[in-house]
């Protein structure tokens, strides 16, 4: 055999592996899990006092809209507190705060100002030392709970004691493009791997958290971005379930400049996995499996595209089959789901190489529409 036919046959088989393993993957859920119970006794009436953290950072043209968002669920008052932790603002975002709880004497809010910005895992640590709530339910400025009763789902799953973290499937504000396609997959997923056994994957825009738990694990991991990932999955360890039920959604603003914002999200994705290479054996039998497949799709997977394509380029000097089929994968781009997938492989790669020189753990704020937050603010609670 020639090499240029070899090459040829490993980057076709590479190819293949980098597609096939997660259609499969996520082929079996479906098929699986996408009509299965949840196995969870659930009380709907369970009623448990409830800290909602809200970290900033320069959100002075948001936090307002935000805390109407918290005060507008149909939770007991007397079982919320609220608290908002700052990190350094230099926008007047703070002063933002102490107006808007002057406006709602009813809620118990509280103001944490820290006087140098350190990260959000270490602003979290600050405001966890203050909250008194047995659920603990992290939220970040930039998102909105879609309905009023958003609070009231979230704590339900609470009332199984074997529920130790939960989340939310989350759309993009504009609804549209790759971010919105690549959501849907991603949603899906989320799900199914909850009702398998949990998900190693939890979003900022609601992460909730029994605080008991949070104590045992000793808070929010700082020496990497992916505080609410990493948090759920430690609890997962613990043989807790961790888990995203599709009746919790939030809307998520996005910046009109993607690639930075995105990049940065998988860095952190990253960060947590690459940790967890260590610890997942000590996961529950139902839980390890769905860790080592993730472990696999984030750290490996997309590198076995990069290493085909470069075998199919280099047999494409003397092979005319390479040429082409490098042609047909350009092509292919014209499909929705196809460009959204390459695109998300793209930016892990990007994000493993940036990994090398820093972690972004304190990054520079990306300003996103404040017109996209008005039109949220009339809508998405109707």
């Amino acid at each position: 055999m020639s090499l240029h036919i070899a090459l040829v046959l490993a980057g076709l088989v590479l190819a293949l592996t980098h597609f096939i393993v997660p259609l499969t993957y996520y082929w079996y859920l479906k098929r699986r899990y996408l009509h299965a119970p949840w196995g969870l006794k659930l009380d709907p009436s369970y009623r448990p006092r409830v800290t909602v953290i809200v970290p900033t950072y320069n959100e002075a043209m948001l936090i307002e809209r935000k805390l109407d968002n918290i005060a507008e669920q149909e939770y007991p008052s007397d079982k919320l507190e609220i608290i908002v932790v700052d990190s350094a603002s230099s926008d007047g975002t703070p002063e933002k705060v102490k107006e808007w709880a002057k406006r709602h004497p009813e809620l118990n809010l509280r103001l944490v100002v820290e006087s140098v910005r350190r990260g959000k895992a270490y602003a979290l640590n600050m405001a966890l030392g203050y909250s008194q709530g047995e659920i603990v339910v992290i939220t970040d400025v930039d998102s909105f709970w879609s309905s009023r009763r958003t609070l009231l789902e979230t704590v339900k799953w609470f009332s199984d004691p074997v529920v130790g973290a939960v989340s939310c499937i989350k759309k993009p504000a504009d609804g549209r493009g790759v971010e919105d396609a690549y959501r849907q997959y991603y949603n899906m997923l989320r799900v199914l791997e909850s009702k398998a056994w949990s998900t190693p994957v939890f979003h900022g825009e609601l992460a909730a958290y029994r605080r008991r738990l949070l104590e045992e694990i000793g808070g929010f991991p700082t020496d990497i971005g992916a505080d609410d990932s990493h948090t759920a999955t430690l609890i997962a360890l613990k043989g807790y379930r961790a888990i995203t039920p599709e009746t919790l959604q939030c809307i998520e603003l996005v910046p009109e400049k993607m690639s930075e914002w995105r990049v940065r999200r998988a860095q952190h994705l990253i960060q947590h996995f690459v940790k967890m290479l260590r610890l997942w054996r000590r996961a529950p039998k139902q839980f390890r499996k769905i860790l080592a497949v993730e472990m696999y799709l984030h750290l490996l997977n997309p590198w076995l595209l990069v290493i085909a394509v470069a075998l199919l380029v280099i047999a494409a000097l003397r092979s005319l089959s390479a040429l082409i089929f490098l042609v047909v994968g350009v092509l292919l781009l014209v499909y929705k789901q196809y460009r959204t997938w390459i695109t998300t492989q793209t930016y892990l790669v990007m994000a493993a190489i940036r990994n090398i020189w820093t972690k972004e753990i304190v990054w520079k704020k990306q300003e996103k529409s404040v017109e996209e937050v008005r039109e949220l603010t009339v809508q998405s609670l109707l």
